[in-house]
């Protein structure tokens, strides 16, 4: 397999602030990778530095074989974007924004931006004013600015953040769509459910990569315990036992139920049992088996 990205111990600092905190990964050629975590967490300055628009205070990276401080004006070329603030002129019209960026690139085909057009999906919206796009439509139209000059690698930044449920579902469709055709594909996103999409999953907090492996792998391995869909009143009392239980490694509220992380020794007789003695009333309790989630694996792994 080629390798596509290689960094090796990334840093960026903002002044004694740490962003990206000596982060190392690789990303071969046909992947698509997820790049999971909340805000703030580093993953847009990981991106930023990849393609050489900030200079990593330390560590080293190659893009497409090229070295992101020497060469990042040629490994550009060969890349596409797509930023958290899609970067689209909104006087202008769908046809106009990507015929801009398509001369921008050296692509001066019709054909070329036609097919780009076809494959987000926007044939039959070429005249109408970017200003009146649904967010949805504005994703599909900054997909289409970032692929017109036919990347092998894409970042997209967030691209889903702010759409509606339809709309992120159609987007992953295109992704999948990019990826069979030999794209290579690193995606951030904070939506944990968008993580199960992707082949291998990188966890960011606070500027560092906690783990980086499939979401299969992630669950079964980087999770310590089993997890559980535990039911109780008072449920906020319940809460309050089971976070000082012993063998819990996490508790917390999922919906109309708690959801608990436990170590692999602990079973529902002794979660059931440290509710009891401590006031819950039996019949109220009930605790299931459940699947792990990233979910659990983010908030254990975070601490």
């Amino acid at each position: 397999m080629t390798t596509v990205i290689h960094a090796e111990n990334l840093t960026r600092r903002f002044g004694a602030f740490t962003a990206v905190d000596h982060v190392s990964f690789e990303v071969q050629a046909g992947e698509v990778v997820g790049y999971l975590g909340p805000n703030g967490s580093g993953k847009t300055t990981t991106i930023r530095m990849l393609l050489g628009l900030i200079r990593p205070s330390e560590g080293q990276a190659q893009v497409l074989g090229y070295d992101i401080r020497r060469d990042a004006e040629r490994l550009r070329a060969l890349c596409g974007y797509m930023s958290q603030k899609f970067s689209l002129y909104d006087e202008l019209t769908v046809l106009e924004n990507l015929t801009f960026y398509a001369g921008v690139y050296g692509v001066n085909k019709r054909k070329q931006i036609d097919e780009v057009l076809d494959l987000v999906g926007l044939i039959g919206q070429e005249k109408l004013r970017t200003s009146s796009l649904s967010s949805g439509w504005r994703q599909r139209l900054a997909l289409a600015v970032a692929l017109i000059h036919r990347p092998r690698l894409l970042f997209l930044d967030e691209p889903t953040s702010g759409v509606d449920p339809s709309a992120r579902r159609a987007f992953w469709d295109l992704i999948y769509t990019l990826a069979e055709d030999g794209v290579t594909i690193l995606v951030t996103t904070h939506y944990m459910d968008e993580a199960e999409y992707c082949g291998r999953v990188g966890i960011m907090r606070a500027g560092k990569l906690l783990a980086m492996d499939t979401p299969t792998a992630l669950k079964t391995q980087a999770l310590p315990g089993l997890a559980w869909d535990i039911s109780a009143e008072p449920l906020l009392q319940a809460l309050a036992v089971l976070e000082h239980a012993p063998g819990v490694l996490r508790a917390g509220l999922s919906g109309d139920h708690l959801r608990a992380i436990t170590n692999r020794a602990t079973d529902a007789d002794a979660l059931r049992a440290a509710l009891v003695t401590q006031g819950i009333a039996a019949h109220t309790v009930r605790i299931d088996p459940a699947e792990p989630t990233l979910d659990d694996v983010f908030l254990v792994l975070a601490g």
